[in-house]
């Protein structure tokens, strides 16, 4: 299966729902202020776009389309990914995105919506690498490296499904941000990104060329908001994503971003 089809595959599972389920009325949230945090570091979910310098991507039409619908207003803001859950946490924001994976252990800190978007990590390349086509084949170059933020599934995945379940083998290369680990691949200093389909197909596309996807999936992964525990905002975001999910604005948002959209051009 194409990446293109293996991505569209998955988010139409979570796009379908029946319209019977969701004829209630939305919450009103009053106008109220909902202050959201993302990183711009996540194409085509989030990033800045290289033509206009604006943030857009899926979450910003989505997070907008919400809160069009339960009344309140937006005001984002921008951290690092290693900071986020954290600051989620500590109620100095209202929600957090940027392809957030539900894991029970970030449950212990923050509370997750319903899932927005299900994903498929895959090994991101230079489009002239020949060394090795797969998990295994990466594994046995000896001085082929990767490059993960601390704490993502990638990461993870790189140390526990590629490697040797070491968290501190020296073939993982730290970075602070994913577009870091995408520029250090570019550059040459490491050798493979690991990521999801959602950000690996607008990395490729935009690349010319110069980025490709090699071996098949590892794995799936839903994404999904988070809150500080305890949000009132939960149940309100849930039900409007269940509404954008049953009238097609998900479907739609996903052929804005997943087939017509291409960066840079």
């Amino acid at each position: 299966m194409s990446l293109r089809r293996t991505i569209l595959a998955g988010l139409a599972v979570l796009a379908l729902a029946p319209l019977s389920a969701f004829s209630a009325d939305l919450p009103d949230l009053g106008g109220k202020t909902v202050v959201v945090v993302t990183e711009n570091a996540y194409p085509p979910l989030q990033f800045i776009d290289p033509k206009s310098g604006q943030a857009i991507g899926w979450e910003y039409d989505a997070m907008n389309e919400i809160a069009k619908r339960l009344n309140f207003k937006v005001e984002y803001q921008n951290t690092s990914w290693d900071a986020m859950i954290q600051a989620v946490s500590d109620n100095q924001y209202n929600i957090g995105m940027t392809g957030i994976t539900i894991k029970d252990e970030r449950k212990e800190k923050v509370d997750f919506s319903d899932p927005y978007m299900r994903s498929e990590q895959f090994m991101l390349v230079r489009g002239d690498e020949s060394r090795f086509s797969d998990a295994k084949s990466f594994a046995a170059v000896d001085d082929a490296l990767i490059a993960a933020q601390p704490g993502t599934s990638p990461f993870y995945t790189a140390v526990y499904e590629i490697l040797d379940g070491k968290e501190d083998n020296p073939r993982i290369k730290l970075f602070e941000t994913f577009g870091a680990t995408v520029q250090a691949l570019k550059a040459g200093d490491v050798d493979l990104v690991l990521t999801d389909s959602v950000a690996a197909k607008g990395y490729v596309d935009a690349s010319n060329g110069g980025l490709k996807v090699v071996g098949g999936a590892l794995g799936s992964e839903d994404f999904g908001f988070i809150f500080p525990k305890g949000s009132d905002l939960v149940q309100p975001v849930n039900a409007a994503l269940a509404a954008l999910k049953a009238d097609g604005t998900i479907a739609a948002l996903d052929k804005k971003w997943f087939l017509d959209y291409k960066m840079g051009e």
